[in-house]
């Protein structure tokens, strides 16, 4: 995942770094030769990857072209708050539009129920599909058919200072209830704040959410589960560690604030996801690299749990130049590719044979993130998946900010999911 809110579109303008001065679009014609015969033409790619990343995908873009020489790609990085909305735009516009696009795993059932995106089923695009995990597989699926190739999974963990946590005393909390017991001793003895709470983005909130045993709806059966007792003590727990001063938050900028936070020190933890290892390495707290460690995310009152992320690559249907974008697509979720990735950053793969490579085994975050990978908790795969967030968005600025009490605001969350899930009870 990224980084960013979840769901919330930005207003920032889109940041392009084209392998070629062409304009955006979805081809540029160039079909010819692509049936029967080589591979050529233009296939601009979006790729919303973060500032730490984007040079290592713009270089493996850069390898598909060495392999398809008469095929021209435009890597463009688009940043991730402002993505979905300039997809749909472009997409319901018939203009602008990608060939390829790398989509947020709840964004794929929403493009596709919007046909904005090409089935893969039967094309090249889908290769030895059976080496995918098969909770990466979910995510890519809707209503029967395949609109995207799994290229990236993640989930939230616990990242830690070591040497704060050793200077205070205190272990590594597998509890929020603990990590509140030693927020005190790590302020009193170091003077850093326990812990960056995201309380801007509510992709952040699930944790909360899955370790009271709630959930936001149950699509299976078509309930709205968000409003029930575990949706209350989650809203609670938010503000119970913001009002202690276990937890610093902000209402705005969270991602940027807490990576700060974590890379000066002045936070002990934060929860966050393999794409942010890079950058929180890069910052003076963790010179020492060795010095970063990753738990799972602390448990609630009920359980434990964090929620699966993480990136798929999705084929535009109105593309103009589909056969090339199918190969693309191939190759950038390649076993080859996808161990360049996690060599590169740490990134956890979506293909099993990648966890079989010595280098990918023996990395220290994939040890770590694969095992809670297996048991994090899949969103619901609908259409209306990325819509879940926003009235969890407004309802935390409210409990943080006093505006609303828990009870309140789980109710207002419940209220807005069955204006947007008509046949949900």
């Amino acid at each position: 995942m990224r980084c960013g809110i979840r769901g919330v579109t930005a207003t920032a303008l889109v940041a392009g770094l084209a392998l070629a001065a062409t304009a955006c679009g979805g081809g540029d014609g160039g079909s010819a030769g692509n049936s029967g015969g080589e591979l050529s033409g233009t296939v601009t790619f979006w790729d919303t990857s973060n500032d730490a990343e984007k040079a290592t995908y713009r270089k493996l873009a850069e390898g598909f072209q060495k392999e398809h020489p008469k095929v021209h790609v435009q890597y463009v990085n688009v940043p991730f708050g402002d993505a979905n909305a300039k997809f749909k735009n472009a997409a319901g516009g018939n203009s602008g539009a990608p060939d390829v696009m790398r989509t947020e795993v709840a964004w794929t059932a929403d493009f596709a129920n919007l046909g904005y995106l090409a089935p893969l089923d039967g094309t090249p695009a889908l290769d030895k599909t059976g080496d995918y995990l098969p909770q990466a597989v979910g995510s890519t699926k809707f209503k029967g058919k395949t609109y995207a190739a799994p290229q990236v999974i993640d989930n939230l963990g616990l990242f830690y200072n070591k040497k704060l946590l050793k200077d205070a005393g205190v272990g590594v909390p597998k509890t929020f209830a603990e990590l509140t017991t030693a927020a005190k001793k790590i302020k009193a003895k170091t003077g850093a704040t326990a812990l960056y709470l995201r309380g801007d983005d509510p992709y952040w909130f699930l944790p909360y959410l899955y370790g009271e045993g709630g959930n936001m709806v149950d699509a299976r059966d078509k309930i709205v589960q968000i409003d029930d007792g575990a949706g209350v003590k989650a809203f609670k727990t938010i503000k119970d560690l913001v009002d202690s001063k276990a937890a610093v938050t902000d209402a705005t900028d969270g991602q940027e604030n807490q990576l700060k936070a974590l890379k000066d020190g002045t936070v002990a933890m934060a929860v966050d996801g393999p794409w942010d290892i890079e950058g929180a390495r890069a910052g003076k707290a963790f010179k020492d690299k060795e010095n970063l460690g990753v738990a799972p995310v602390p448990a609630g009152s009920k359980a434990q749990g964090s929620p699966q992320g993480g990136w798929n690559l999705s084929v535009y249907a109105g593309s103009k130049n589909l056969q090339a974008s199918y190969a693309f697509v191939k190759y950038m979720s390649s076993a080859k590719v996808q161990q360049q990735t996690t060599d590169q950053l740490s990134l956890l793969p979506t293909r099993k044979s990648v966890y079989d490579v010595p280098a990918v085994k023996n990395n220290e975050m994939v040890r770590f993130f694969k095992p809670a990978v297996d048991g994090a908790v899949q969103r619901p795969w609908i259409a209306e998946g990325n819509s879940l967030f926003e009235p969890i968005k407004v309802q935390m600025n409210k409990v943080l900010t006093g505006s609303a009490t828990p009870e309140q605001a789980a109710k207002a969350t419940g209220d807005a999911y069955r204006k947007l899930l008509k046949d949900y009870k």
